[in-house]
């Protein structure tokens, strides 16, 4: 039994999210068709994250196992002669049976795009948000400093969430301006349903004046998700990079660094 791991970037505005669908139209469905294809036997792909319809991602990583035996090139060349333009594999590796793309992550990391100006975007509608009244990003990264941390983040979970447990631990959450665009930057060791689209909607709120920073402590505190903002759109958000442990032997740049697991100030 081979047991394989892959890269996926993808643009998910072409399809419905990342789980399969009775119906088709998802990343993993299209994913899984071309796998077999190139397997000649039945391919089911585990992600390192699931992500919602009009989520993108960069840094995917997902794994399998087959009985089929073929060339690390075949899963990716192979496979990209048969997916979608919106989908395409990076890179495959024989991996350890124990590695898991999911549970073996250490971190993960999320960038939300939000163009801040006054006219809607044509060019960039499918793939950042945008805010049409001026924000304020000082007071945006006072209130993201309270999300730092290990956290009960209930306050930011969809009620469809499906995790056992709220609690959450934010690496760092980064917000850098330039020429009417923000970039929200944030890693942890992993997220909940709508997490950061509903941090980022909080942010907008204390942005544009309607709370203070120390707003986001209150909600925190609260655990109640119906006194937090809207959950905001998901064309802006894609899913950056996903870290292991140097055991597993992925691609340098999906290794977990020394300081990636300290908590920024």
């Amino acid at each position: 039994m081979n047991h394989i791991a892959l890269g996926i970037e993808y643009d998910g505005n072409r399809f419905l999210g990342w789980q399969t669908q009775p119906g088709g139209g998802t990343v993993q469905d299209a994913l899984e068709t071309a796998l077999t294809t190139v397997a000649s036997i039945p391919v089911s792909v585990t992600c390192a994250g699931r992500t919602d319809r009009g989520v993108h991602a960069r840094g995917q990583v997902v794994h399998f196992d087959t009985d089929a035996d073929r060339p690390e090139t075949a899963w990716v060349r192979g496979a990209n002669s048969l997916l979608p333009d919106s989908v395409a594999v990076t890179w495959s590796t024989r991996v350890a049976p124990e590695f898991h793309a999911r549970y073996s992550a250490r971190s993960r990391t999320y960038r939300y795009t939000l163009l801040n100006r006054p006219v809607r975007p044509a060019l960039e509608a499918r793939h950042a948000g945008w805010y049409h009244a001026p924000l304020d990003v000082d007071a945006m990264r006072a209130a993201a400093r309270h999300f730092v941390g290990t956290h009960d983040f209930s306050a930011f979970r969809s009620s469809e969430c499906q995790a056992k447990s709220p609690v959450r631990t934010v690496h760092c959450l980064d917000i850098e301006a330039s020429g009417g665009r923000i970039v929200f930057t944030i890693r942890a060791n992993a997220f909940l349903h709508h997490m950061v689209r509903n941090l980022v909607g909080t942010l907008v709120y204390v942005g544009k004046g309607k709370h203070p920073s120390n707003w986001a402590a209150e909600l925190l505190e609260s655990r109640n998700r119906t006194r937090a903002a809207p959950t905001f759109a998901p064309e802006g958000l894609c899913l950056e990079h996903v870290e292991y442990g140097a055991e597993w032997n992925l691609p340098d740049a999906y290794r977990v660094s020394e300081e990636s697991g300290a908590v920024s100030p």
